[in-house]
């Protein structure tokens, strides 16, 4: 622990200088999961719980230093998020990786405040237009294709779900970054969703919101 802390205060690199531009693409993953969207029942009374499911992101953010310790920026992403349920046993198939993948196109607006070197807390505005909305599985199990011989069957298949749910997106992104000496920086976001995502009611689900966590790296330059 004590090595690790000496790296970092060795490695720390301090924000830029006030009036200073930068520019800083990223990429990163995550997990997120879609509130009240509930678990799947299926005939027999089999029920699915629901999971978190894998995000990606990629994008890239422009900062504006306005004094020693505060600074905002804007950018723009694609993030590929949603929520899973468990896998289940129908007779002799399987059904696997089945998730809801919702992709966005976000806008976010942060304002940071450098609170130690290298270090800045996050907090601002997100706007996520949705692009794509599929519900994906996979289907293991044996074919018998009229020769008496049962097979080995991989199915990989979706259902596009783009027009159950709304087009706007509104949430509130919440985090901390650390910027080495080097231009890496690496950022932790929450986005707390605060717009309801489906258009109709379910199930007794009435208000299903986004929620989402990401880790980023990014490469940050002056302008």
């Amino acid at each position: 622990m004590m090595a690790v802390a000496a790296f970092m205060a060795t490695a720390a690199n301090a924000q830029f200088e006030k009036g200073t531009w930068s520019l800083q693409p990223f990429l990163g993953g995550g997990f997120s999961t879609v509130t009240n969207a509930g678990d799947l029942t299926l005939g027999g009374n089999k029920t699915l719980d629901k999971k978190t499911t894998s995000v990606y992101i990629i994008g890239g953010e422009a900062e504006y230093q306005f004094a020693n310790k505060f600074s905002a920026a804007a950018g723009v992403n694609y993030t590929s998020q949603g929520c899973g349920w468990d896998d289940y046993n129908d007779g002799n198939v399987k059904y696997k990786d089945i998730n809801l993948s919702l992709g966005y196109i976000k806008i976010p607006i942060v304002a940071n405040f450098y609170f130690a070197k290298g270090w800045a807390v996050k907090a601002g505005v997100q706007f996520g237009f949705l692009v794509s909305s599929k519900i994906n599985f996979h289907a293991e199990g044996k074919s018998n294709f009229g020769d008496g011989v049962n097979r080995d069957t991989d199915i990989y298949t979706y259902v596009d779900y783009k027009d159950n749910f709304k087009k706007f997106d509104f949430s509130i992104p919440v985090g901390v970054s650390y910027q080495f000496k080097t231009p890496i920086t690496i950022d932790a976001r929450y986005q707390i969703g605060l717009t309801r995502l489906n258009k109709y009611t379910a199930d007794g689900v009435k208000d299903s919101k986004n929620s989402v966590f990401t880790l980023t790296v990014g490469y940050k330059f002056g302008l």
